[in-house]
């Protein structure tokens, strides 16, 4: 490899291209034209000495050493954008900029610590992404966030999770369900009502299955939904029951009701997550320290469960 020859424009090109997936999107972004972004990165191989991409008809995909080098490169701009961060903070304050992914149903979560969050550090820009668990799951994958919020972090060695709150997942039903007024409720009896479902990969739509499993049941009539707030609106007017997490359901909802059913609530927790092998920016180290010490005047303590100081000991 001819370092000589390397520049930061040049590691900047082929990020934005590996991150967008597109060569124009990356000319946009970049205000650059597309055939500049392909002189770019022809530069880039020949300074590297092998192929960055292998083409499979239309589409293309990193080699191994294209792999490697964006990983490299992600690394060294975001040390430099880290060292911005650090002189603003030495000229301004507190600086600096970090992302976070999450979940859907921890969109009903995150913001009330994101709120006092920002209150408390007006300065710190924070973006927010959010999807279902396997687009959330391919973010992490291809290091596009600094901080997730999973309800089962992913199974990898980079993982280093800090679990922070209890999601307890219940059995709802419209109000006035016949069998509402039950002290003493087995799934098994509610088998022939249809359930309303989010897609195959959800984390709840996982536990829930695992536990039938575990029981010998197993559901009859099902719909897919693509979200908490439409089942939750579906559950209200009489299409089914399903099983959400208590977080989804406002206290004050006057259509729902949750059944008594036996083994329920099944436990889930959500966790923060990061990338063991990935550069932490200082202002996302500074949020999670701000969750340790804040959590319980975010969030209701009964739900609570701070284990955040031993990610940050494990992040160093």
């Amino acid at each position: 490899m001819n370092i000589r020859h390397l520049t930061f424009r040049l590691l900047q090109v082929f990020v934005s291209v590996v991150t967008t997936g597109s060569y124009s999107e990356a000319a946009r972004r970049l205000h650059l034209t597309q055939p500049t972004v392909s002189q770019q990165l022809k530069r880039l191989a020949e300074a590297v000495g092998v192929p960055l991409f292998t083409a499979q008809g239309n589409q293309w995909q990193l080699t191994d050493a294209g792999r490697e080098l964006y990983r490299a490169c992600v690394d060294v701009l975001g040390r430099f954008d880290d060292f911005d961060d650090y002189l603003s903070e030495l000229e301004a304050g507190k600086k600096g900029r970090f992302s976070i992914a999450l979940v859907n149903t921890a969109q009903y979560v995150l913001p009330r610590i994101l709120g006092p969050y920002s209150h408390a550090f007006p300065q710190v820009e924070v973006t927010v992404e959010i999807g279902n668990r396997q687009q959330v799951l391919a973010r992490f994958d291809r290091q596009l966030d600094d901080l997730y919020v999973f309800s089962h972090p992913p199974a990898s060695e980079a993982t280093c999770a800090g679990r922070f709150l209890r999601n307890p997942l219940v059995v709802v039903a419209p109000k006035g369900h016949p069998k509402a007024e039950s002290e003493h409720l087995s799934l098994s009896h509610l088998l022939d009502e249809r359930f309303l479902l989010r897609e195959p990969g959800s984390a709840s739509r996982m536990l829930f299955e695992s536990w039938l499993q575990s029981q010998g049941l197993t559901l009859g009539a099902t719909l897919q939904m693509a979200s908490n707030e439409a089942i939750r609106i579906g559950v209200s007017s009489g299409m089914g029951l399903a099983v959400l997490s208590r977080h989804v359901l406002p206290a004050q909802d006057v259509g729902l009701t949750i059944l008594p059913v036996e083994g329920f609530p099944l436990e889930s927790h959500w966790h923060f997550i990061a990338r063991r092998d990935c550069r932490l920016p200082r202002a996302a180290f500074g949020f999670l320290q701000f969750v340790e010490q804040s959590l319980d005047q975010c969030l209701d303590p009964q739900w609570t469960e701070n284990h955040v100081g031993d990610m940050l000991k494990s992040l160093g």
